[in-house]
């Protein structure tokens, strides 16, 4: 079978580090046609938009993409560009395995845990007032009319939304993720003691998702505490299922458990529809210098191919980006640990050790 998937570059490192997942996949033996289609930055300076027509009828067409880090422009008014992607797409489900490798400078030893974050509510829904603007000041008004809250006049408001029906389905998505993976615990992440209305309706939402699933135990923590508890003891948790804004802080934090954002993959997914990237930014000081870590992006295309039904192939990638790390010596500069004499590699060197390693197995 031949696969059809858009393949986005992205900005800065992105075209790197896209290159090495595609050459990756392609060792693999697994037959891909590849569509390419610019989003962010690059397309923002070529077509004067950020998220081309063109390039989500790509996605939506061919189901699946691979997708590098992408920019922003710093114009006035421009909408964020990820955000735009997800929301455009209804890509509601954001995952990010965290799981440290062996040979992956760290602090920390055994640590395999899946976070689940709301990707489209929240406060990334977009709606905000300027400080200073008659929109803010009527909408100060309004509250302070309706509630005993008195809110200072040069303030700048973003609305934070969580729905019934957003949360049901991410929360039912966690513990169908879980059973899938063969994972005993799903725990919910909130701030329900302080935001009633909203994170209280995720929590009192998920409780009654999670009694659905008898044979998979649930707890909740709030948020602060959680992360105390993923610093202190991280092995302790398996899935862990949060809204929009947690949820991005809670998965980068797991990207520092197991040796920083170049080895976390992800995976943005809604109904019958995917898009696969690293978890790290633009980085766009090593851009072109052949240094940036590929693991990420390496590592989200084995997640692409087990979504496509590759789950052989997948496995098998995982198990060479393992063996290479292990093995210590063809890494970039990032996975030297401190004292280590031996000179790193570059993005490409490193891709191309994990694809011969494939392509010996087969």
């Amino acid at each position: 079978m031949v696969h059809r998937i858009t393949l986005i570059p992205g900005d800065g490192i992105g075209p790197e580090v896209t290159d090495a997942g595609r050459l990756v996949v392609e060792a693999t033996g697994v037959e891909v046609r590849w569509d390419v289609q610019d989003i962010g930055l690059r397309a923002w300076e070529e077509r004067g938009e950020t998220v081309p027509v063109s390039a989500i009828s790509s996605i939506r067409d061919n189901g699946v993409a691979l997708k590098g880090p992408i920019e922003t422009p710093i114009d006035g008014g421009v909408r964020n560009a990820n955000v735009a992607l997800r929301q455009e797409l209804d890509l509601f489900a954001n995952v990010r395995p965290c799981r440290r490798y062996p040979g992956v400078p760290s602090v920390y030893g055994d640590v395999d845990l899946v976070v689940v974050r709301e990707n489209i509510e929240d406060t990334y829904t977009g709606v905000e007032f300027e400080v200073g603007t008659v929109e803010v000041e009527r909408l100060i008004a309004f509250i302070e009319e309706m509630t005993d809250v008195r809110i200072r006049r040069d303030s700048g408001i973003s609305v934070k939304a969580i729905s019934r029906s957003g949360s049901e389905r991410i929360v039912r998505f966690a513990f169908e993720e879980a059973a899938r993976r063969g994972l005993g615990t799903v725990t919910a992440g909130h701030k329900a003691n302080i935001m009633k209305f909203s994170d209280g309706l995720f929590l009192d939402v998920a409780r009654r998702v999670a009694a659905q699933y008898p044979d998979v135990t649930f707890d909740d923590r709030i948020i602060d505490a959680l992360c105390m508890q993923l610093v202190r003891t991280p092995e302790r948790f398996q899935v862990l299922v949060l809204p929009n804004l947690y949820g991005d802080i809670v998965s980068e934090l797991g990207a520092g458990l197991i040796g920083g954002p170049g080895m976390a993959p992800g995976g943005h997914l809604g109904e019958g529809i995917a898009v696969f990237e690293a978890t790290h930014g633009t980085a766009p000081r090593l851009a072109g210098r052949d240094r940036a870590n590929p693991a990420g992006v390496i590592l989200s295309s084995s997640m692409m191919l087990r979504y496509l039904g590759e789950r052989e192939a997948g496995a098998r990638i995982e198990e060479a980006v393992a063996a290479v790390l292990a093995e210590g010596r063809d890494v970039t500069p990032d996975l030297r640990a401190s004292g280590d004499g031996r000179p790193a590699v570059g993005t490409r060197r490193m891709a191309d050790a994990v694809a011969e390693r494939l392509r010996a197995a087969r």
